[in-house]
């Protein structure tokens, strides 16, 4: 929540609306989402869940802000347990767990 790459929910009474967080680092959160542009060029699952985002009706920025969301979490997970990030290694984690982004990324 704090890079601000998360998306903000507010609600009041029977409305809903979503933006983004105001009150955050901005070159921050420009750095994770311009990671995230750069990795659909060299990462398999990067790629493929764009593509899934993208065919799913979602407007390129909000793929590519969400999969700045998943490398957050994959970085502070790298972070956490003091370990490099491994591409085949996340794949087998992916697998494991039946992910349905393998089987889409397969299938196209």
């Amino acid at each position: 929540m704090y890079v601000g790459v998360s998306p903000v929910i507010e609600r009041s009474g029977q409305k809903s609306w979503t933006h983004w967080r105001y009150s955050c680092p901005k070159f921050l959160r420009q750095t994770f989402v311009e990671w995230a542009g750069q990795s659909v060029r060299f990462s398999f699952w990067a790629k493929a869940y764009y593509e899934q985002q993208i065919e799913k009706g979602k407007p390129h920025n909000t793929a590519i802000r969400s999969l700045a969301f998943k490398w957050i979490r994959i970085a502070f997970k790298c972070w956490k347990t003091k370990t490099p990030y491994d591409e085949s290694k996340y794949l087998k984690a992916l697998k494991a767990k039946g992910s349905p982004l393998l089987t889409y990324a397969l299938k196209g």
